[in-house]
């Protein structure tokens, strides 16, 4: 599995659409995905799933030069229901097709029909004419990340959930990673984000930018439910080794907020029997980690005034052979994600 920070051959995303997700008819949502695919655009090829409900709507949103392809799902979220590529010794590129239950199925799921989402990888792989490895594993791919060299991060939180993979341990669980992502080494986290609706994706957590360098976000109020989740990460990743046994550079990330949804931004929004009711005064899981790295360019959601210019450094300082992006993303975080969640990378060869 190589890293998000290794040559791309393009990116894929999925057209928002959901009323009980984004607000006001998802127009705003449109404008901020819009955002994101034409700062992709600059550099790779884009590629983006579009309900057939909604393809003119699109067209009249993205650039030319941006694909649109007509694919049904049930929201638009293409890191999780996406395929994730891997890459075999001799640039064979095959898509892993992870099982998908809208993060947690009856138990704690967000919306209970996602047969259209859990068919979105295989949609993928046919337009990119991959071979597809189908895997029985309940698992986003907002819950993993790699560094390119045999080593991959996830979270207990995530992987082991009850509405996932009940009564699978980590061992069972390791081994069938290790078997579809090519990894030697699991890094287990215990948690992700506090009052992150995907119970604890890693990439919300954390980035890693480049080989053993690893980005986690850190609140600035020691008194922050977040803190004790982002000092057990930190234990966990100083005392872990990667695949050729050395350990991590990890910098620490400014968390923005706490940040909560407004009435304003409640009004907008319809209810669907069965699923997530969003409501003024919900904390959002805002963190910088969730970025996306495109060809020479690192596209970072901004959230909040406060920190937007400290995260912004500590990444260029990361990332210094690269262009960073800072794209208003809030529309993105109300939905309950963001930049790197409504992409996917498909590797170079």
């Amino acid at each position: 599995m190589p890293g998000e920070f290794a040559p791309h051959a393009g990116t894929w995303m999925l057209w928002p659409v959901r009323s009980d997700t984004w607000r006001d008819d998802a127009r705003p949502a449109e404008q901020a995905f819009t955002a994101v695919a034409e700062a992709i655009a600059v550099v790779e090829l884009v590629t983006v799933g579009v309900d057939p409900t909604r393809l003119d709507r699109a067209r009249a949103a993205l650039s030319s030069h941006i694909k649109m392809v007509s694919l049904e799902s049930n929201d638009a979220w293409m890191r999780d229901v996406g395929p994730t590529v891997v890459v075999g010794t001799k640039g064979e590129r095959r898509a892993v097709d992870w099982t998908f239950n809208a993060w947690g199925g009856a138990v704690h799921g967000l919306y209970p029909d996602w047969a259209a989402d859990d068919c979105v990888a295989a949609g993928v792989a046919a337009a990119e004419n991959f071979a597809r490895y189908r895997c029985s594993l309940i698992q986003e791919g907002g819950g993993l990340h790699t560094d390119g060299a045999g080593t991959i991060f996830v979270t207990e939180e995530c992987v082991l959930s009850a509405g996932r993979n009940a009564g699978l341990g980590r061992v069972e669980a390791e081994e069938v990673l290790k078997a579809y992502t090519g990894a030697e080494v699991v890094i287990w986290l215990p948690s992700g984000v506090f009052e992150d609706e995907t119970t604890g994706h890693v990439d919300n957590l954390l980035h890693v930018p480049a080989p053993n360098l690893v980005l986690l976000t850190w609140p600035e109020d020691p008194a922050d439910p977040q803190m004790a989740r982002s000092e057990a990460a930190l234990r966990a990743l100083t005392a872990a080794r990667n695949a050729r046994g050395e350990p991590f550079d990890v910098r620490l990330l400014p968390m923005p907020g706490p940040l909560h949804m407004t009435e304003d931004e409640a009004a907008g929004l319809t209810t669907a029997p069965g699923s997530k009711p969003r409501r003024a005064g919900d904390r959002l899981a805002a963190s910088y980690a969730n970025f996306y790295l495109a060809n020479g360019r690192v596209i970072v959601p901004l959230r909040d005034p406060r920190t937007d210019e400290a995260a912004l450094r500590i990444i260029a300082d990361a990332l210094s052979g690269r262009e960073i992006v800072g794209i208003s993303a809030r529309e993105i975080l109300l939905g309950g994600g963001n930049i790197h969640c409504i992409t996917q990378q498909i590797p170079a060869p």
